[in-house]
C-alpha cells in the first residue's frame, strides 16, 4: 500500500496555520511551512497549499466551532508580507495523481463549505483580511468568508488567474461563489477571470469582489471595527466553556480500521469495504451539562468524527473500492433516544454543533465516488439519524424476517423528526424529500410513520428501502448487486450516482459539486492542462503551452 493519507491533527502539530484568541474574536493566520508539503517534489511558495495544509484548516474549523464556543468572529488573515494566498500549489498539482487531484478539490470545497456552515448556522462569522496578493485557491478562500476587506496599497490584488495561466478552472468555487454569491455580474465576471494580475482598489469594490478597501493606516482598526459589529450580531454563548475534540482512537491493518463506533472491512479483490456502525452503549446523558461534561465521548458526536474520518480515509487511501456496504448494529430504541435528546436541547450551543456535524458527515457521504449499499439485517439500528446513511445510499437491501438459526429480532426502520429536514442535502432539501420528490404524499406517510418500527415489507411499501427479500434470495441477490457493480466502468458509475443523488433544485453547493467538478474533473485530464505540453507542466518554466484548438 502506498503511504496513508491521516486526516488527523491538532493545534500543537499544526506547521501551516497559527490560532490566536482575543475573547470573541479569534485569528486564524495562514503561515505556511513552504518546506512541509504533504508530498516530495514541491515547496509551498507564497502561502500556496496542499491537501496537508487543507487538513489543518478543516481542523481548525472544527474545534473553532467545539473548543471555543465564546469566539463569535474568526479573522482569516495571512502571517507573510505582500502576499495572502498564491492558492494551491502548481507543482503538486502538477505532478499529482488525477484521482488525488479531484479529490483534493473534494475535500477544500468540503473545508470552505464548513467555513459558510459555521456563519450560517453556528453564528461563527468569518472575515477575511487581505494584504498582498489573494489569487486562484487563496481568492477562493476569501470567497468562502461573509466580508473581504483588502488592502488599499497599490500590491494587494484579488485574482482567479487560473483559464489564463493553467488552463484549467479555479477549482473550489471560485466561479460559483463569484456570481452566485458575492453577485458579480456575469461580463465583469468573464473579465476578471481573464486578468492574470487580479484587481485592486476601488475596481474591486465596485465589481462586488470585495466588501472594502482601506488604507494600510487603517487597515488594522477596520477590521477590528468589522469583527466588533458581526460578534454583535452573533448568539453563540458568550461565558460557555468548550469541549476538547480528543484524538479519534483507531487501529489500522491492511484489511481493516476499528474506532470505538466503527469497523473498516476492506475485502481488495472484490473493489468492496463494509463499513459497519456500532449504535449507543448507554442512554443519553440526563441533561445538557452531563452532555457537555461527556465531551469528544459523547455518542453521537464521537460517531460522526470516527464516521467522517473513515469515509475520508476510504476516498484518499483505498482509490480502488468501488463499493461501500453500510451495515449497523445496536439497538433502535437508543438511537432515538438520543435522537430525542438531541432534539430536546437543539438550542443549545453544543447540541447544536453536533447536529450540524452530523449533518457535514451525512453530505461527505452523499459526495463520495462510490456506490453505496445499505444491508438492513437483524441487529441493525437503522433508526433516526442512522436511517439517513440508508437514504443516502444509492440502493438498500433489507431482510424479510430472519435467517435460519438467527435468534434475533427481525429487522426494522424507525424514523424519527431527525429525518424531516435537520441533516439536508448540499440541494436543501432532506434525504426523503429528495427520494421522494414529485411525490407528497410519500413524503406525508412516510412522516406519519415516526416513531413506529416498520419492519421490511413495510419500509419496502413506503419507499424507504430499494428491496426486501426473504433470506432463501437474501445471498444471491446481494451477490449479484454486488458482482454487478464491480463489473461497471468505475467512471460510469461516478457520473450516473452523482447525477442521480441530487435530484430537485440547483444551489451553489450542488453547482460546485456537480457543474463545477464534473467540467474540472474533465479539464485537469486534457491536454491543454495536463499534457507534457499543458499549461499546468509548463508554468514557470518560461515556455508557452501549446493548445490544441479545437471547441470541444
Amino acid at each position: 500500500m502506498a503511504e496513508r493519507i491521516d486526516f488527523q491533527t491538532e493545534p500543537a502539530r499544526y506547521r501551516h496555520w497559527k490560532l490566536k484568541f482575543d475573547g470573541e474574536v479569534a485569528e486564524l493566520v495562514m503561515d505556511v511551512d513552504e518546506n512541509a508539503g504533504l508530498f516530495d517534489g514541491y515547496q509551498l511558495k507564497l502561502n500556496s497549499y496542499d491537501l496537508g495544509v487543507d487538513i489543518e484548516l478543516n481542523d481548525a474549523i472544527q474545534r473553532l466551532r467545539f473548543e471555543h464556543p465564546e469566539v463569535k468572529v474568526v479573522v482569516l488573515k495571512s502571517g507573510k508580507d505582500r502576499v495572502f494566498c498564491a492558492g494551491a500549489n502548481i507543482r503538486m498539482l502538477a505532478g499529482s495523481t488525477h484521482t488525488h487531484k479531484v479529490n483534493f478539490c473534494k475535500f477544500t470545497n468540503e473545508t470552505r463549505n464548513s467555513m459558510e456552515d459555521a456563519s450560517r448556522h453556528s453564528g461563527q462569522k468569518y472575515i477575511c483580511a487581505v494584504r498582498g496578493t489573494a489569487a486562484g485557491g487563496g481568492y477562493e478562500l476569501a470567497l468562502a468568508t461573509d466580508h473581504i476587506i483588502l488592502a488599499d496599497d497599490g500590491n494587494s490584488t484579488v485574482a482567479l488567474p487560473e483559464l489564463p495561466l493553467l488552463a484549467v478552472l479555479p477549482g473550489t468555487g471560485g466561479l460559483t461563489r463569484v456570481t452566485d454569491k458575492r453577485k458579480v455580474r456575469r461580463d465583469l465576471a468573464d473579465a476578471f477571470c481573464t486578468i492574470e494580475e487580479g484587481v485592486k482598489g476601488a475596481r474591486a469594490v465596485k465589481w462586488r469582489l470585495v466588501d472594502q478597501v482601506v488604507a494600510n493606516s487603517k487597515f488594522e482598526q477596520t477590521v477590528k471595527d468589522t469583527a466588533k459589529k458581526l460578534a454583535a450580531q452573533s448568539d453563540r454563548p458568550s461565558g460557555a466553556a468548550g469541549i476538547r475534540l480528543t484524538p479519534i482512537e483507531r487501529k489500522l491493518d491492511d484489511k481493516s480500521v476499528s474506532y470505538s463506533c466503527v469497523r473498516i472491512d476492506i475485502e481488495r479483490d472484490a473493489r468492496r469495504a463494509t463499513i459497519t456502525i456500532q449504535g449507543p452503549a448507554a442512554a443519553p446523558p440526563a441533561s445538557a451539562e452531563a452532555m457537555v461534561a461527556e465531551g469528544a465521548a459523547f455518542w453521537p458526536l464521537r460517531l460522526a468524527r470516527e464516521l467522517d474520518d473513515a469515509i475520508l480515509h476510504l476516498r484518499l487511501n483505498e482509490p480502488e473500492i468501488g463499493v461501500l456496504i453500510f451495515k449497523s448494529q445496536g439497538e433502535p430504541a437508543q438511537v432515538l433516544a438520543f435522537d430525542a435528546f438531541l432534539e430536546a436541547n437543539k438550542t443549545h450551543w453544543l447540541a447544536r454543533e453536533v447536529l450540524h456535524y452530523w449533518k457535514r458527515a451525512l453530505k461527505r457521504i452523499d459526495l463520495t465516488s462510490r456506490s453505496l449499499v445499505a444491508l438492513i439485517e437483524p441487529g441493525s439500528c437503522f433508526a433516526g439519524t442512522l436511517a439517513e446513511i440508508i437514504f443516502a445510499c444509492d440502493r438498500s437491501f433489507m431482510l424479510i424476517g430472519s435467517f435460519q438459526g438467527d435468534n434475533r429480532v427481525p429487522a426494522t426502520i424507525t424514523l424519527s423528526p431527525a429525518n424531516f429536514g435537520t441533516y439536508t442535502m448540499s440541494n436543501d432539501l432532506s434525504r426523503l424529500a429528495t427520494r421522494f420528490l414529485g411525490e407528497p404524499e410519500s413524503l406525508e406517510k412516510a412522516k406519519a410513520g415516526i416513531g413506529k418500527p416498520l419492519e421490511a415489507e413495510a419500509s419496502e411499501e413506503l419507499g424507504l428501502v430499494t428491496t426486501a427479500l426473504d433470506y432463501i434470495d437474501w445471498d444471491d441477490e446481494v451477490r449479484i448487486f454486488l458482482e454487478e457493480r464491480a463489473s461497471f466502468s468505475a467512471d460510469g458509475l461516478t457520473g450516473m450516482e452523482a447525477n442521480l443523488r441530487f435530484a430537485g433544485p440547483e444551489t451553489m453547493e450542488t453547482k460546485i459539486f456537480g457543474r463545477l467538478t464534473a467540467w474540472q474533473n474533465w479539464i485537469f485530464q486534457r491536454p491543454n492542462a495536463a499534457g507534457a505540453e499543458g499549461a499546468l507542466k509548463r508554468y514557470g518554466t518560461g515556455v508557452k503551452a501549446n493548445f490544441n484548438p479545437e471547441r470541444v
